[in-house]
């Protein structure tokens, strides 16, 4: 008897051209969309092609979006804009977003997604695709460079991992906590090479930039991607989104695949979490860290700016201010998430508390531009990952948080629990 598919095994089987596929078979891909940023792109695309005398196979199936090095700070910053600019408009790339916000939270906004695609993108968080029923995983420059050349990848099929998600959060909890509970729960290499199918109760009724945090962080898991089946949240997203949906239902894991694992859940039970340096796998829940001081709160990052984020923080902040000698820096994930965030009043909560803008992009998530820290300072960041040296001085250490958790410590100066703040018991 035959066991039913996961999502992952029924895309990558219509991608392959197959019937059915099965965990562990090398199969070829057909690519549907390859995306790339500043960074990884065209600086080292570009010489890969040249030396094979190749060009992209199709334009209009490729998306560069400039994130990192946005707005250049110095003359080697510029420089790699400039080579990127040039190298799209040279290749007839239709599709660059320069300086709209980070790839994998423009790719979406702007349409680019639907359930079922084969996605390839030249970023390790590209997994963020997966919220949308796709299957999306990241490659380097010289794996890119050949789906650029011949618009096909391998791959072997992972054995897909299901998380449960159900109970309801409590004000303060995020999917954030979720995942970072997962990563303590499971470690960093808990699922390597395999995808992480998100199901359950809970995951339904969140919004589709808390879903994005959930397969985004699966490559913290060691995960090839993070996947959930889309439903009526994804097509009305998708549909405002300028994109089409297309027959959604379609993409859905069946009754009886057959999982390598199951982990359950709770999110009923679930306190905000706290990473210590240097690993989100020493997450833990916020009391254990609470009081601990810090020079620097960072809301920034595809996993902690988009506009659901920013209303967290914004629940926390209004009517607070940020402590004296600790400063709050918010990096909204795209310009647009800034100017609905400016629309709703959400900006004017921010500023008023004392955070400062910064331009949308990466930045001091990954150590560029403005917002980095100094050897010795202390932060508590909304982003995905705090390993030594990340966001600045070697000597620097970061704590990850939800958008909550950063806020309430924000007000604090320290590690503090948001629930209180938002008139809940801890």
């Amino acid at each position: 008897m035959t066991m039913g598919a996961t999502l992952a095994e029924k895309i990558i089987a219509r991608a392959s051209g197959r019937q059915q596929v099965a965990p562990g078979e090398i199969v070829t891909c057909t690519v549907d969309l390859a995306m790339m940023h500043d960074s990884g792109g065209p600086r080292r695309i570009e010489p890969l092609l040249e030396r094979l005398g190749a060009r992209v196979w199709d334009p209009d199936k490729v998306v560069v979006i400039s994130d990192h090095y946005v707005p250049a700070v110095d003359a080697q910053s510029a420089a790699i804009l400039d080579l990127t600019r040039r190298w799209v408009a040279e290749n007839g790339i239709r599709h660059f977003y320069d300086m709209q916000g980070i790839c994998h939270v423009v790719l979406p906004e702007r349409g680019h997604l639907r359930p079922g695609m084969f996605v390839v993108g030249g970023d390790s968080h590209s997994p963020t695709g997966g919220a949308f029923g796709c299957f999306m995983f990241g490659v380097g420059a010289t794996d890119m460079a050949g789906v650029l050349v011949s618009g096909e990848t391998w791959i072997r099929v992972p054995a897909t991992i299901c998380i449960r998600v159900d109970g309801t959060f409590a004000p303060g909890v995020s999917a954030k906590d979720v995942v970072l509970h997962l990563c303590a729960r499971l470690g960093m290499g808990g699922a390597r090479y395999q995808a992480v199918e998100y199901t359950g109760s809970a995951i339904g009724t969140l919004p589709m930039a808390e879903r994005m945090t959930l397969a985004n962080m699966a490559a913290e898991l060691g995960a090839q991607t993070g996947l959930i089946a889309a439903d009526e949240v994804t097509a009305d997203y998708i549909r405002a989104s300028g994109g089409d949906p297309g027959d959604f239902t379609h993409w859905q894991g069946d009754a009886d695949a057959g999982y390598r694992q199951v982990h359950d859940v709770n999110a009923s039970a679930l306190a905000p979490q706290v990473a210590a340096p240097h690993s989100p796998a020493n997450a833990a829940p916020v009391n254990e860290y609470e009081g601990l001081r810090v020079d620097q709160a960072y809301i920034g990052a595809c996993t902690g700016a988009k506009l659901e984020d920013l209303h967290m923080a914004a629940a926390v902040l209004r009517g607070r201010r940020v402590a004296e000698n600790t400063r709050l820096l918010v990096a909204p994930a795209s310009r647009l998430i800034a100017a609905a965030a400016a629309a709703d009043g959400t900006l004017a909560a921010l500023l008023e508390a004392g955070a400062v803008l910064m331009p949308s992009g990466c930045g001091a998530c990954a150590g560029y531009g403005a917002g980095v820290l100094a050897d010795g300072e202390v932060c508590i960041s909304s982003t995905a990952r705090n390993f030594k040296g990340r966001m600045g001085g070697r000597g620097s250490r970061v704590y990850l948080a939800s958008p909550y958790t950063v806020a309430a410590s924000a007000v604090a100066g320290a590690v503090a629990d948001p629930r209180p703040l938002l008139g809940e018991s801890a």
